[in-house]
């Protein structure tokens, strides 16, 4: 909660806060009810975003130029590996084999000092004008499957064609992500627009229930991220 509170007190002394995912932004809002303030999104579908009140945040842009292919949790490793906070960059964007992303101004000359290296590939960054992607759309394959239930452990198991032990396995090496957290609980029934990460696979979105089938199973939505 100290992370909630922190950007609560930097909005009610009119600072900007740092970059939300939407799990926390629904946590801040709760605690800013009675305070008017705007949100800055750095592209047009930004999952992650700024709350300010008065000035508009400051967001770098950033090309990465990568000799080989690299992953979004490539490069999410890469921060990670250099101690960079979650709160001080935002999202991580791959277009057609180019690599973007939005950090704070404050970890400008720590980002460009040491983040030298991706996948153990030499990379050169480029600061790039924010306006080059504001119009950005995320783009998504969308698909249906079948299942029991919209327990999160049968979607995945699914998705991977794998068993519940080796779910449990995945579990436990912290390779599932819901909604910005590792995955705890194995039972969790997803609800509508919920986002889950799969080590190796990729990153979902659930839309929900489609319609139930005569066996009582369930056809259901889900959005892959491209």
């Amino acid at each position: 909660m100290y992370f909630i509170q922190k950007n609560v007190t930097r909005i009610l002394n009119n600072q900007n806060s740092f970059f939300l995912n939407p799990k926390d932004l629904l946590e801040v809002k709760k605690k800013l009810s009675n305070i008017k303030y705007s949100i800055y999104y750095p592209y047009k579908d930004s999952e992650k975003i700024l709350l300010y009140t008065k000035n508009i945040p400051e967001v770098l842009l950033y090309e990465i130029k990568a000799k080989i292919p690299i992953r979004h949790q490539d490069i999410l490793g890469a921060m990670y590996s250099l101690n960079i906070a979650p709160e001080l960059f935002g999202d991580i964007l791959i277009i057609n084999n180019h690599y973007y992303i939005y950090i704070l101004p404050i970890i400008r000359n720590y980002f460009e000092t040491n983040f030298l290296k991706v996948k153990n590939s030499n990379v050169i960054l480029e600061e790039i004008s924010i306006e080059m992607l504001k119009d950005y759309e995320r783009k998504y394959e969308s698909f249906e499957i079948i299942v029991s239930s919209n327990r999160i452990d049968t979607v995945i198991s699914r998705i991977c064609n794998i068993s519940r032990n080796n779910f449990s396995d995945m579990i436990k090496k912290k390779e599932i992500i819901l909604n910005y957290d590792f995955l705890k609980n194995s039972s969790y029934k997803l609800k509508e627009n919920d986002t889950f990460s799969i080590k190796g696979i990729g990153k979902f979105k659930y839309i929900g229930v489609l319609k139930n089938t005569k066996g009582n199973n369930c056809v259901i939505q889900l959005l892959k991220y491209l």
